[in-house]
């Protein structure tokens, strides 16, 4: 049995740009787990598939995503690796769902992007099983779980800033993730430690790591029995798995 299971980060984006679906193929190809995608807004309330808030960042448009209509999005050429497009929640769900597990972080911060969110998921609850919904805003979080009560939901925990340490770190990721009544939280692999761990799932609460691109960072979430990571380096992560189930 796997020790943990491997979320992809926005997929792999070796031979297509991150978060679109050539990108989450490429990971159901190399074997991973998961796939984690971010969902923002158009300005008429479609969910779709893209990290940054500006366009620029690695498509031909410029400007910031909420300003364009969904329609004026489609056919957006990525810079790089060819041509891509940004594709729909909609989209992935319907060409993914039920081949691989899905990690789908609501951005926000629009007070309806749960309400849109939720109203494509209910068109796939079939798959529901193999989808968690993320997000940093717990708000968010909190009105997904109201809409989509038997899906799982995980609150996401920020990096620290240089002033906390992990007592507080501990007592934030359990209120928050108490106030929006989730799953897990998902911490950054600087944040774990055994103290950390055992606090938080005296609540009742699994805990989650995210960034975990190096090797340091994989023995940590081994040696704590973290039992999901995500990850921008899925062979480095897949190689590590496989090397420590053979040293048990």
């Amino acid at each position: 049995m796997a020790s943990f299971e491997i979320v992809a980060h926005r997929g792999v984006s070796d031979k297509a740009p991150e978060n679109t679906i050539p990108a989450f193929q490429r990971a159901i190809e190399l074997g991973a787990d998961a796939v984690e995608l971010d969902v923002r807004l158009t300005s008429d309330g479609v969910p779709v598939v893209y990290h940054y808030f500006y366009l620029d960042e690695i498509t031909a448009l410029s400007g910031p995503i909420f300003e364009y209509t969904w329609e004026q999005l489609q056919g957006t050429q990525h810079f790089s690796n060819g041509s891509f497009s940004i594709p729909t929640l909609h989209q992935v769900l319907e060409t993914l769902g039920g081949k691989i597990g899905l990690e789908i972080e609501i951005k926000g911060p629009e007070p309806e992007a749960s309400e849109k969110v939720a109203t494509v998921l209910h068109q796939f609850k079939d798959w529901w099983e193999t989808i968690e919904v993320t997000s940093y805003e717990p708000m968010l979080l909190f009105d997904i779980r109201r809409r989509c009560p038997n899906l799982a939901t995980d609150l996401l925990f920020p990096r620290s800033e240089e002033w906390m340490k992990l007592d507080v770190v501990t007592y934030l990721a359990i209120h928050r993730a108490k106030l929006t009544q989730a799953r897990a939280v998902h911490l950054h692999p600087t944040q774990l430690s055994p103290e950390v761990v055992m606090s938080i799932r005296r609540e009742g609460i699994e805990i989650h790591s995210w960034d975990v691109n190096d090797e340091q960072s994989l023995n940590v979430i081994g040696e704590l029995k973290i039992p999901k990571i995500c990850t921008d380096k899925l062979l480095q992560a897949l190689a590590f798995r496989q090397r420590d189930a053979h040293c048990k």
